[in-house]
């Protein structure tokens, strides 16, 4: 993958208009009208590494994706759920980082298509979702979770759910720039706002209310800070300071701590949301601490 210099991402995503859905509430309006018109594709490319396959599995109320090592024979799984501001359907970033964790991990990724706004809820994907990781379990013999942003909500959302009414403790949680308290009343926010290019308040809040369903923000289905983080196996977050969502990752962070669970704080010093995901140097580096954190957790013990 070609590296850029971090610094050319802030322009690129101020030039290419990439907060339109975020800085107003009418840019998210118009946002989840185009998708609830003209969907978008979630297909996986017709080329990722050539040491990865891709198989669809049948018999899920969504389709379900897995990506597996071609060479040996793989260890455990991780479910990965994508990000999208919850409107916004998987991209090329996050199947190339599927295909890297299973390459490099030697693990099977499990990439959930679930229901997106409008069609879908933070009911459905926690729902849907703890049912894969526990199947997965069932396939595999362990599996871990990850996702970023909307994703990342998600995925620390299930992880309480697993614990809470299956009795389940994941071996690893791996957030990137997760989305942790839909009400964006952080104090800490106005003052990050002007450096982000990427997301906005306007925005995340009409997105969120769509979400939540008939939910309360604070759920810990919609707002996974809310909820009680004792019990909850490892975490691996990374967050940049350049992202609206940074100061709630320093809650968490605190919280964790707090509540006794193993928190790894990988935070992006200049670097925009979902840093991991992009050919800069440090999303380089941050992949390989996710390969790492993955393939230890996929090991039985």
């Amino acid at each position: 993958m070609l590296t850029l210099p971090r610094g050319l991402v802030p322009i690129f995503l101020r030039v290419a208009g990439a907060n339109r859905t975020f800085v107003s509430a009418a840019g998210a309006h118009r946002k989840v009208r185009e998708r609830e018109l003209r969907p978008s594709t979630y297909g996986p490319p017709s080329r990722l590494r050539p040491d990865v396959r891709v198989d669809v599995v049948l018999g899920h109320d969504w389709p379900v994706y897995t990506v597996s090592p071609r060479r040996g024979t793989p260890t455990g799984s991780v479910v990965y759920v994508h990000g999208g501001g919850w409107v916004n359907q998987i991209v090329l970033q996050h199947w190339q980082l599927a295909a890297q964790i299973a390459a490099e991990s030697n693990t099977t990724v499990i990439l959930p298509i679930y229901p997106l706004v409008p069609f879908g809820t933070a009911t459905d994907a926690a729902a849907g979702v703890s049912t894969i990781v526990r199947e997965s379990i069932e396939r595999y013999g362990s599996a871990s979770i990850a996702g970023d942003s909307a994703g990342g909500q998600i995925a620390l959302s299930v992880a309480q759910v697993l614990r809470d009414e299956h009795g389940v403790v994941l071996p690893r949680t791996v957030l990137i720039s997760p989305a942790l308290d839909l009400t964006w009343s952080n104090p800490r926010i106005p003052a990050v706002q002007p450096t982000d290019p990427w997301l906005g308040v306007p925005g995340g809040r009409v997105l969120a209310e769509k979400w939540r369903g008939d939910l309360d923000l604070l759920d810990p289905l919609v707002s996974p800070l809310a909820g009680d983080l004792a019990g909850l196996g490892p975490i691996t977050l990374f967050s940049g300071t350049r992202d609206v969502l940074n100061p709630d990752a320093h809650l968490l962070v605190e919280r964790a701590r707090v509540a006794g669970v193993e928190l790894d704080f990988q935070e992006g010093v200049g670097d925009v949301h979902v840093y991991p995901l992009l050919p800069i140097r440090s999303g380089r580096d941050a992949r390989a601490v996710i390969v790492a954190a993955l393939g230890r957790a996929a090991v039985p013990r």
